[in-house]
């Protein structure tokens, strides 16, 4: 019989263990080759390197133990690169710190395309040296005209230059993700015009270097069907200038976050499923949105808004940011119709003051909708809520005749869904919580069950008060949702619950009332 320590992987073939060994950290990888004479050779071979400075930071030690551990990485690295040589590599992920050198890591770069490389991913947190200050080191050009890339991820969170002196040609690459760069118009272009078979596209924290008065940057692939477009508030001022182009007949899914552009010179997304948009307004047009109320936005900006809305008319599913929500504000008598679309997601934060004014006209800009989904139910009360249709929630006029919603009344939604329900500002918040500021709602008033306020607080009573009025006028629901974000509040989920069940009105004779958490889930139907 033999013997069960018998080493039954060094049996294997060479090339099946290499493949297995590719799976492994690359440290460990490595330290295989002490096992006997047969593995010492063998990593040479292994076709993936991953590589991981975290040994570098724990257990928790001090700066300068980490910046001498992050040298050790480094040198580490270099020893793994000169062991494999010239052989073929299919990948290399390198994940480093801040005690990680930003320039050493980009000449490892053209010494692994030199072997073939197919997928790059590099992630630093930042640079060792006045790390608090960007540094936008170029990128290799030879990264730009490689005949074997795949995939390419950087993320540099303390910038990268990208330029380019001659044509850019990525025959090969499918996807490509470049988070913290700074890029030239032009250069952009030139990037794009390279890449003939690209299929996803993640552009984050994008910066414009050098721009002309009325620019145009074009985002025109055939074979895109994935597109993430981000840039955020300390890259506004190019937007002045900048128009942008996007003509991507396949793309099937988009999340744009940006302000209003100079001008969407053309907006074409005739396969577009799912999309997230961020539109948001500038600091002066965010103040201009309190002190001069309809008049934030002039009429150019508003025309660029909606024509950027005509190149989604084809969506299925969408979702608003609240930044959105503050556009639409402004643009609620030009939004196009969405014939198309059957689910829509709202999003709204406590720490944002969030106007409902654009949904009465954006609900009935969608004829065929049948899921509406709140990712929070927060509102800002203002004088368009006296108005008819001037809002969703339940308004009085001097506290006798309910203002009529017709956008609501004559709405094809069957599902209302409520995510995030109780969610409140919280001042006692710490830093260490990664929302900061958005608490789970968890506070019962000291009053008993049975007073009539149901020991709820106000703010949580008050959105209770919204999903009547929904209940009350939506003619179409069959089922309401509401998610509770924590799983160990019962007794707030039982006070909501009780306070939902038995409405003395319901617009739809049989609607499923559903409240739930990850551990709990109370139901009821109106038809009972």
């Amino acid at each position: 019989m033999e013997s069960e320590n018998k080493d039954r992987i060094s049996d294997l073939p060479d090339p099946l263990i290499c493949h297995i060994l590719s799976f492994l950290p690359t440290k460990e990888a490595v330290s295989t080759s002490v096992l006997a004479k047969k593995w010492k050779p063998l990593f040479v071979d292994v076709p993936s390197l991953d590589l991981d400075d975290s040994n570098c930071r724990n257990p928790p030690m001090s700066y300068e133990e980490k910046r001498t551990n992050g040298t050790s990485f480094m040198h580490f690295v270099d020893r793994v690169l000169a062991l494999q040589g010239n052989a073929p590599i299919k990948r290399f992920q390198l994940v480093g710190s801040d005690v990680v050198n930003e320039l050493w890591v980009l000449d490892w770069v053209p010494k692994v395309l030199r072997r073939g490389v197919s997928d790059i991913h590099l992630s630093m947190s930042s640079h060792w040296e006045n790390f608090e200050y960007p540094k936008f080191n170029p990128l290799p050009p030879e990264m730009f005209v490689s005949k074997t890339l795949v995939r390419l991820t950087i993320i540099f969170e303390h910038g990268v230059n990208i330029s380019v002196k001659g044509d850019v040609s990525l025959p090969k690459l499918k996807t490509l993700h470049l988070n913290y760069f700074k890029i030239a118009t032009s250069m952009f272009n030139k990037l794009l015009s390279g890449c003939h078979a690209l299929e996803e596209l993640v552009l984050t924290n994008l910066m414009w270097t050098k721009y002309l008065e009325h620019d145009v940057v074009f985002i025109s692939i055939p074979t895109l069907k994935r597109l993430k477009f981000c840039r955020y508030e300390q890259y506004d001022d190019a937007n002045k200038t900048v128009s942008l182009s996007f003509d991507n007949p396949n793309l099937v899914y988009m999340e744009y976050f940006d302000t209003i552009a100079d001008r969407y010179q053309q907006v074409s997304f005739g396969s577009l499923v799912e999309a997230t948009i961020g539109l948001r307004l500038t600091p002066d047009q965010s103040y201009f949105q309190w002190y001069e109320c309809e008049n934030y936005l002039i009429s150019s900006e508003k025309s660029n808004v909606t024509n950027f809305l005509n190149g989604i008319l084809n969506v299925k599913i969408l979702h608003l940011t609240p930044d959105m929500l503050q556009v639409l504000g402004c643009c609620r008598d030009t939004i196009p119709i969405f014939n198309s679309l059957t689910r829509l997601t709202i999003e709204t934060k406590p720490e944002t003051e969030v106007l409902w004014k654009p949904l009465p006209a954006l609900l009935k800009s969608c004829p065929n909708l049948e899921t509406l989904v709140f990712k929070g139910l927060h509102h800002i009360y203002t004088e368009r809520c006296e108005d008819e249709d001037g809002c969703l929630c339940k308004c009085f006029i001097e506290y006798t005749e309910v203002v009529a919603r017709t956008c609501l009344s004559s709405s094809p939604v069957k599902v209302i869904e409520i995510l995030n329900f109780g969610e409140i500002l919280d001042d006692n918040d710490d830093d260490e919580d990664d929302n900061n500021i958005v608490r789970m709602l968890t506070t019962l008033s000291d009053d008993d069950d049975d007073d009539e306020n149901g020991g709820l607080v106000h703010c949580l009573r008050e959105k209770i008060e919204y999903v009547k009025y929904f209940l009350e006028t939506m003619p179409n629901l069959e089922q309401v949702k509401m998610r509770f974000l924590l799983s160990n509040e019962e007794d707030v989920m039982m006070k909501v619950f009780k306070k939902l069940q038995n409405l003395p009105k319901v617009a739809s004779p049989n609607c499923k009332i559903q409240v739930f958490s990850d551990n709990l889930s109370l139901s009821y139907n109106t038809s009972d």
